[in-house]
C-alpha cells in the first residue's frame, strides 16, 4: 500500500509507560494506550512534519499541535505519520517523499485523498484511528474509497493550529474510523480543546457545543421521520463501469432510508453544481501562499527547509500533479488582496443563505449524497475526479461520509469490489445528530469490511526499538513528474 511515511520512535517506550500505570490504576482516559496514525501535516515534536514534500524533509516543530496533545492526554498513542497528497493539494496521495499509496482493496487505484494514506492504513488495520484534514474532500474522499466512517466538523469547532495550512476558510481538521462509536470518541477528544487563540474561527463555539461528549448522543433514536434532501445534482448519471455502481449504490441506499421510515427529498437546484461552486467559491489559491509562508517562518518550526512559498516552488523537490500547474503558479500572483477574493467571499456567503434556506424550505434533518460520483480513480489518473465535498468545505457546514456500497467485485484486482461512500451533511454545530444519523444508516445497511489483504496473519515480532519506514519512491508514477511546473 505504502500507507507511511514515519513511525514513531518513542511508540514502544510510550506504550511502556501506559502499561506501567494500568498496572497500578485503572485507565480513566478515552483513549487510553489506543494507536493512532497522523497525516503528515500535523506538527509533532518528536518526528518531523512534512506535507509528503522532499523540501520540507528535516522541517521538525518544536511541539505539538494543540489537537495533538488533546489526543495524548487521552492517552493515545501517536504510532506514526501517514503519506498524503502532497501539501494536500489534490486526492490522489501520491508524494515526492511518500510515493503514490495505493488502495487496500484494488491495488490499481488511488485511495482517496488527500488524506489518502490515513484511509488506506486505518482500512488495513494498522491502527484504531486515524487523524486527517479537510480542505475540499480530504477527510470524506478516503474514507469514502476506504469504507470507513469520517466527519468533517463545522468550522471553529476543532483548532487547526499547528498544522500546515491551505485555506483558513476551507480548512479543517477530524478523525477517520472503522465504526462511528471510535468516531464520535474521537472527535469528542479532539474538540475538547474549546477555544484556542491560535485560530480564530474556534471563538463561534456556541456555549451549548463546548464539552460536548458525541458518544453520548450516538445511540438511541431512529430513522422513522427522518427527513433527508437528496441532491440529484451530485449525480453522474451517465452509465459507465465507472459512474453506474455509484448510482445503484445510493439508489438502493435510498430505498433502505424509506424502508427504516425515514423521507427522501428530492434537491433539484441549480445552485448544487460542483464545477460551478468550485469555479465561483474556492479560495484556496487566493491563500495558499499567505499560509504557507506564515507557517514556514514560525520560528517553532526548526531544522533546514525552505522558508516560503516561492523556495518551495522555485526549487526541484517537490510534487505537483499536471492538473494542478495552473493552481500553483496562480498562487504565485493570487492573494486576498485581490479584488477577486472579496467576490469569491460574497460568493460563500450567498452559498451559505441558500443551503440555510434549503433546510428551511423542506423541514430537512440532513442532506445526503454520493461522496463521488464515480469511483475513486485509478494510479496514474490526472485527479480524484467527480468529488463533491466542496459544498461542506466552503460554507463550513459539518459532514459525516458513511460507507454505503462496493462495486461489484473484479476477482484479478477488486475481490471485494471498490467501497462507495455517502455524505450526510447537516446544519452547524450538529455533529451530534450527524454522528446518530451516520449510525443508524449503518444499522440499516451495513456493508463495511476488511480489505482481504490485510486479512492474512502477520509475523509476531519482537522489537527492542521502532523500525524506520522507508516509502517506496519508485512508487510515483510517469505521468508525475518531480520538481516541474509545466
Amino acid at each position: 500500500m505504502n500507507a507511511l511515511i514515519a513511525l514513531n520512535p518513542n511508540a514502544l517506550s510510550l506504550a511502556d509507560e501506559l502499561d506501567a500505570i494500568l498496572m497500578i490504576d485503572h485507565a480513566q482516559r478515552p483513549l487510553y494506550c489506543i494507536p493512532i496514525l497522523l497525516k503528515d501535516n500535523y506538527n509533532t515534536h518528536e518526528m518531523p512534519t512534512t506535507g509528503g514534500c522532499r523540501a520540507l524533509t528535516d522541517s521538525q516543530p518544536a511541539a505539538d499541535a494543540p489537537v495533538i496533545k488533546a489526543l495524548r492526554d487521552a492517552g493515545a498513542i501517536i504510532l506514526g505519520k501517514t503519506n498524503m497528497h502532497e501539501m494536500a493539494l489534490e486526492g490522489l496521495t501520491v508524494s515526492s517523499l511518500g510515493a503514490q499509496t495505493a488502495n487496500p482493496y484494488d491495488l490499481t487505484r488511488t485511495p482517496g485523498g488527500s488524506s489518502g494514506g490515513t484511509g488506506a492504513a486505518i482500512a488495513a488495520s494498522l491502527a484504531v484511528l486515524g487523524a486527517g484534514t479537510d480542505t475540499m474532500n480530504s477527510l470524506r474522499s478516503p474514507a469514502s474509497a476506504n469504507s470507513l466512517f469520517s466527519v468533517r466538523p463545522t468550522r471553529g469547532l476543532v483548532s487547526r493550529a499547528g498544522i500546515i495550512p491551505v485555506s483558513h476558510t476551507q480548512d479543517a481538521v477530524g478523525p477517520i474510523a472503522r465504526t462511528t462509536e471510535d468516531l464520535a470518541v474521537a472527535l469528542t477528544v479532539m474538540a475538547s480543546i474549546g477555544y484556542d487563540w491560535q485560530d480564530n474561527a474556534t471563538a463561534t463555539i456556541p456555549r451549548f457545543i463546548r464539552g460536548l461528549d458525541y458518544s453520548v448522543g450516538l445511540h438511541g433514536n431512529s430513522l422513522r421521520g427522518k427527513r433527508f434532501g437528496l441532491i440529484h445534482g451530485f449525480f453522474n448519471r451517465t452509465a459507465s463501469d465507472e459512474t453506474t455502481p455509484v448510482n445503484d449504490a445510493m439508489d438502493a441506499t435510498v430505498l433502505a432510508l424509506l424502508a427504516a421510515g425515514a423521507e427522501v427529498v428530492s434537491i433539484t437546484s441549480s445552485y448544487y453544481d460542483t464545477p460551478n461552486i468550485l469555479a465561483t467559491c474556492d479560495t484556496q489559491r487566493f491563500e495558499y501562499r499567505e499560509q504557507l509562508d506564515a507557517y514556514l517562518s514560525d520560528l517553532s518550526i526548526r531544522g533546514t527547509h525552505p522558508s516560503s512559498f516561492k523556495k518551495i516552488y522555485n526549487g526541484k523537490d517537490f510534487l505537483v500533479v499536471p492538473s494542478q500547474y495552473p493552481f500553483i503558479k496562480a498562487a504565485f500572483a493570487s492573494s486576498t488582496a485581490n479584488a477577486s477574493y472579496a467576490q469569491t467571499l460574497h460568493n460563500i456567503a450567498h452559498l451559505t443563505s441558500r443551503l440555510e434556506s434549503t433546510f428551511a424550505d423542506n423541514h430537512l434533518d440532513a442532506l445526503i449524497y454520493p461522496e463521488q460520483s464515480n469511483l475513486v480513480v485509478k494510479i496514474g489518473s490526472a485527479s480524484q475526479s467527480g468529488r463533491n465535498g466542496i459544498l461542506a468545505a466552503v460554507t463550513g457546514f459539518p459532514v459525516v461520509a458513511v460507507p454505503v456500497a462496493f462495486s461489484p467485485p473484479r476477482l484479478d484486482v477488486a475481490p471485494e469490489g471498490v467501497p462507495i461512500g455517502m455524505e450526510i451533511l447537516g446544519l452547524k454545530w450538529t455533529e451530534a445528530q450527524l454522528l446518530n444519523i451516520a449510525k443508524l444508516v449503518a444499522e440499516a445497511k451495513p456493508v463495511r469490511r476488511m480489505p482481504t489483504r490485510a486479512e492474512s496473519k502477520v509475523v509476531r515480532m519482537g522489537y527492542n526499538e521502532v523500525p524506520r519506514i522507508v516509502p517506496d519512491s519508485g512508487k510515483i508514477p510517469d505521468a508525475y513528474p518531480l520538481g516541474v511546473l509545466g
